[in-house]
């Protein structure tokens, strides 16, 4: 897994810078010129279009090769027979910390997307079991978060970008299993160990056309899912930064002084401990509650157009007091563990009650703060 995301980094970077010129030069200025020719090239709409819509959108998209890349990898390790003999392996430990080894296979899929894998927990035979399961299915790394994590471990950790990568995968794997360990022992002290049914398929080396579909089917829903959302979040975000707060006006207005800076101002603080309590920061959070996609597309936003990864390099460094990679570190930590989007809380109401899934979201918020706090902490010491 290490090679396959620093593979997927030292390919996809290239590409991805490509398209984040191409979307902040060429796409911006025609746009404006066609705007210019209409005589909306002064008016808030060029602001929608430009800064909104195509900084936004823009910032996703040249996550695209990365997810294409990283996708067909995934493919040919599920092909091939691994992910089965992993689910496996892995089960024997968390039945031995009191996980049910049934649990594998929604957390594995949790990978891709929080969402289904919420869902599959209704297959397990416990409530208990089903209840525990779906509340731990938010630790897991959806791919979502996958385009934040590259963009800032590239940002700031250069050739190392695949392994912080990494780390949060087994990060993310180590909070499945404690914060499962935890609740187990807390709250369901007992239940019927029952065993894990699964069928293995030989090893063998993937057909390249299995491979292509099951990639291509990942990116195609991947985009589905992410437009419509992100298109939403881009303009409610581009409503807010065009709101003034005190001097200007609709769509003239400095971003400092806007509402969406107002209301970043109210949370940033809490994030002081943790190396990134600036606005321009905390603001991008905000925005991915609705989805982890939205958290480029706000970034992308909030520092406009440009090279976003100075951006990030000034702003990082001005909130930790010159702790940039510390704050860098602590901000990945916190998107990993905090609440994935609105619509596996959605899935969670569904699958275990309105209480329980408050619990889990007061229970991600409180421990991605801390752990947050903690990381940067340290790694200012360090």
């Amino acid at each position: 897994m290490w090679v396959t995301f620093q593979l997927t980094t030292l390919i996809a970077q290239p590409l991805q810078l490509w398209l984040a010129h191409l979307f902040s030069g060429p796409v911006s200025d025609g746009a404006t010129t066609l705007l210019r020719w209409m005589h909306l090239a002064n008016t808030w709409v060029h602001g929608l279009v430009v800064n909104g819509i195509i900084a936004g959108v823009g910032t996703l998209l040249a996550f695209l090769p990365l997810m294409i890349i990283m996708f067909v990898l995934l493919s040919i390790l599920e092909h091939s027979g691994y992910m089965a003999r992993a689910a496996v392996t892995a089960s024997g430990l968390m039945r031995r910390i009191g996980l049910p080894g049934e649990a594998f296979l929604p957390l594995i899929v949790g990978f891709g997307c929080n969402v289904p894998a919420v869902i599959a927990t209704q297959d397990l035979a416990d409530p208990r079991q089903r209840r525990l399961t779906a509340l731990l299915v938010p630790f897991t790394s959806c791919s979502a978060r996958l385009t934040v994590y590259m963009l800032v471990s590239s940002a700031f950790f250069g050739r190392w970008a695949g392994t912080a990568v990494f780390a949060m995968y087994v990060l993310s794997i180590l909070l499945v299993v404690g914060v499962g360990w935890a609740l187990r022992r807390a709250m369901w002290q007992r239940w019927p160990g029952l065993p894990m049914i699964l069928d293995l398929p030989p090893v063998h080396t993937p057909g390249w056309r299995a491979v292509v579909k099951s990639a291509w089917d990942r990116v195609v829903d991947f985009l589905k899912t992410a437009s419509g959302i992100i298109v939403a979040v881009v303009v409610v975000v581009w409503v807010l930064q065009a709101i003034p707060v005190g001097a200007g006006s609709f769509g003239d207005v400095a971003l400092d002084n806007s509402l969406f800076a107002a209301v970043a101002r109210v949370f940033a603080p809490l994030f002081a401990f943790a190396g990134f309590g600036a606005w321009h920061l905390v603001a991008p959070l905000v925005a991915g509650f609705a989805a982890k996609e939205a958290v480029v597309a706000s970034l992308g936003q909030t520092f406009g157009g440009g090279d976003l990864a100075a951006a990030l390099h000034t702003a990082f460094g001005a909130a930790s007091g010159g702790h940039a990679l510390a704050a860098a570190a602590a901000f990945l930590v916190f998107v990993l563990v905090y609440t994935p989007c609105a619509a596996t809380v959605s899935a969670l109401r569904h699958q275990v009650g309105g209480r329980w899934t408050a619990f889990g979201v007061a229970l991600q918020l409180i421990l991605a703060w801390v752990l947050a706090v903690v990381v940067f902490q340290i790694g200012r010491l360090l």
